[in-house]
């Protein structure tokens, strides 16, 4: 795994078009971090998170909405090769509004809005749609 990010969008993404009801990925804080979010903003269900032994597995239930994927599009914006930090002022928003951005900031990973209203920048992780 040379992304770990990467990889869990990747597994979400596949997942939503073969019409998987759940996905699995491996356990990291970062990750955590970023599904919250995405419960929160209402693009999944819920997440849990299963230990066994030393191997940590975040189940993602996934959410549909009359059929069709609540994610149209997730994707990776700062990656390893090339980090994206902004500003407040620049934060995007992507797909005129109607999507949303997830920003790891200094007071942790939240939306784009929750970032610019609090006035702090941070990496821009990804964009949901």
């Amino acid at each position: 795994m040379s992304d770990p990010i990467s990889d869990m969008l990747t597994v979400i993404r596949n997942a939503l078009r073969a019409g998987h009801k759940q996905a699995s990925v491996r356990y990291s804080n970062i990750k955590r971090d970023i599904l919250n979010v995405l419960k929160e903003e209402g693009y999944i269900e819920d997440y849990h998170i299963q230990e066994d032994g030393n191997l940590k597995l975040i189940h993602i239930n996934l959410k549909y909405y009359e059929g069709k994927p609540a994610i149209e599009v997730i994707a990776r914006i700062s990656k390893q090769s090339r980090r994206i930090y902004v500003s407040h002022h620049a934060i995007p928003s992507p797909y005129n509004g109607l999507g949303s951005v997830i920003v790891s900031t200094s007071m942790g990973v939240m939306t784009g809005k929750a970032a610019k209203s609090k006035k702090v920048g941070g990496e821009v992780l990804c964009s949901v749609f």
